[in-house]
């Protein structure tokens, strides 16, 4: 008898946690531009910005994606352990939690089960109009947990990573404090630390969230589809840069394991590149780079 997906269900104040960390950010989001408007946007602010988007958003992509839930390479334990932080940072929950759900995603991509499909409720305009709010936010705001027996045995088991998930509360709060420190410290003002809190703090996490939640809604809607799958994962180049190379999704939905997504000239894989380094380094080993061959058995046959 196969162990349920589902594992329970988030406690309420854990919920309540949630909904604060979707809102307060998007709320800073939303109120970017005015403020930009009236307060100015220093040069400080967007290195900041940048340094912590980019650290956050490889945090999840090439660890939390790449490595935790594929396996797409093998890391030697202070990368493996520098990883799981790394994706913490960015706010899209525990590591156990974040790779059960991905994993759950994959075994049941587009089709009951599939804890964020936006093809959920059918194809009518209205359903698909339902489908994608739930596949973008609707799902990260649903109180039932992904099976972790089930879909993270490896995770539980490992030492390291169950220390990285209990100390998820912890990590929160040096994400935001890290900003703002910084850019007191930088600018040597109150108001450098406060403007640093704002922009690198909340509007870089509400930002990367809607980049990665937009890999799960758009990039399972529109797109093109040159690799044979068995759902309607698409690539979007225009999410690529942003998402370090996620966006290349037809592909990694074809081959999970590949360590790199975007695989023709032109496609830009942030990702890829950095595990590269990580190889050249000795950090990272046995890398499921792609091969002619290997792509030639997932490629779509010319209509």
């Amino acid at each position: 008898m196969p162990k349920s997906i589902v594992g329970g269900r988030r406690p309420i104040p854990a919920h309540v946690t949630v909904y604060l960390f979707v809102l307060v950010p998007f709320v800073a989001l939303v109120a970017a531009v005015p403020v930009a408007w009236g307060w100015g946007l220093s040069w400080v602010d967007v290195a900041l910005t940048v340094v912590f988007y980019v650290a956050t958003c490889l945090g999840t992509t090439v660890g939390y994606h790449r490595y935790f839930t594929h396996g797409a390479f093998k890391a030697k334990r202070p990368l493996r352990i520098a990883l799981g932080v790394l994706g913490s940072l960015a706010v899209q929950g525990p590591v156990r939690h974040w790779v059960a759900d991905h994993r759950r995603h994959h075994a049941f991509s587009d089709r009951e089960g599939d804890p964020h499909s936006p093809w959920r409720y059918g194809t009518s305009p209205l359903a698909l109009v339902r489908g994608f709010w739930h596949a973008h936010l609707g799902w990260v705001l649903d109180r039932s947990l992904t099976n972790q027996e089930r879909f993270a045995p490896d995770l539980l088991a490992d030492a390291d990573i169950r220390i990285v998930h209990r100390l998820f509360g912890p990590l929160t709060v040096v994400t935001l404090v890290a900003p703002a420190l910084l850019g007191g410290l930088i600018t040597w003002s109150w108001t450098g630390a406060l403007s640093a809190f704002f922009w690198a703090g909340l509007v870089r996490i509400t930002l990367l969230h809607h980049v990665t939640w937009s890999v799960n809604s758009v990039c399972h809607l529109i797109g093109e589809r040159p690799f044979t799958v068995r759902d309607k994962s698409a690539n979007f180049w225009p999410l690529a840069l942003l998402s370090m190379g996620e966006s290349w999704h037809n592909l990694h939905h074809a081959d999970p394991t590949n360590a790199r997504h975007g695989v023709y000239p032109g496609q830009i894989d942030v990702s890829a590149r950095v595990i590269r380094i990580f190889e050249l380094l000795g950090w990272a080993y046995d890398v499921r780079w792609p091969t002619p061959e290997r792509l030639a058995k997932i490629t779509r046959a010319p209509v």
